[in-house]
C-alpha cells in the first residue's frame, strides 16, 4: 500500500520545465480520502498558490464519494497543503522569481497518509513543446529501426 500513486499530472511535464520537486501533506475530509483511494481524482489544470504564508491547491477535482450522502464535499474546493514553515518560505522566495510556479505533479500514499508531489516549474513556449515532441518521435523511430534490425 505504501507509495501507491492515485493520480499523476502528465500534462505538467508537457507544458512546463520541472526544476525541483517537493512533498506536501494535504488537508482532506473523510469522504475525499475515500474518493481518492478509489482513484476518483484529477490533477489536470490544478495549481498551487501561496496566500498569507500558507499553500493552497486550486482546481483539483475530487469526485464526490458514492456512499457519502450529506457528508460529501465540493469537488473543486480549495484545499490547504501542509509543509514546514521554512520550506514554505523557501518556495515563496522561489515563486517570486520571474516565471516560476508551483504545480501538483502527483498524488500518492506514503505511510498511510495521502501526499502531494509539488513541482517548481517554469512554463514552456509553444516552440519548446514542438521541439520536445519532435525529439520524442525521433527517439521512437530510432528505437523502432533498431528493434527491426535486431529481429533479423
Amino acid at each position: 500500500m505504501d507509495n501507491k500513486v492515485y493520480a499523476q499530472n502528465r500534462k505538467a511535464f508537457h507544458d512546463f520545465y520541472i526544476e525541483e520537486t517537493y512533498e506536501a501533506g494535504i488537508a482532506l475530509t473523510g469522504t475525499e480520502v475515500k474518493s481518492i483511494r478509489s482513484g476518483k481524482v484529477n490533477l489536470k489544470d490544478s495549481y498551487v498558490r501561496v496566500e498569507n504564508g500558507e499553500l493552497f491547491v486550486y482546481n483539483m477535482h475530487i469526485s464526490p464519494y458514492e456512499q457519502g450522502n450529506r457528508f460529501n464535499h465540493d469537488p473543486l474546493r480549495v484545499r490547504k497543503l501542509l509543509m514546514h514553515r521554512r520550506e514554505i518560505s523557501k518556495l515563496i522566495g522561489l515563486t517570486r522569481e520571474k516565471g516560476y510556479t508551483l504545480i501538483p505533479v502527483k498524488l500518492y500514499a506514503s505511510k498511510g497518509f495521502i501526499k502531494m508531489g509539488l513541482a517548481l516549474a517554469r512554463g514552456k513556449k509553444q516552440y519548446d513543446k514542438r521541439d520536445a515532441i519532435a525529439a520524442k518521435e525521433a527517439k521512437r523511430e530510432v528505437e523502432r529501426v533498431f528493434k527491426e534490425k535486431q529481429r533479423f
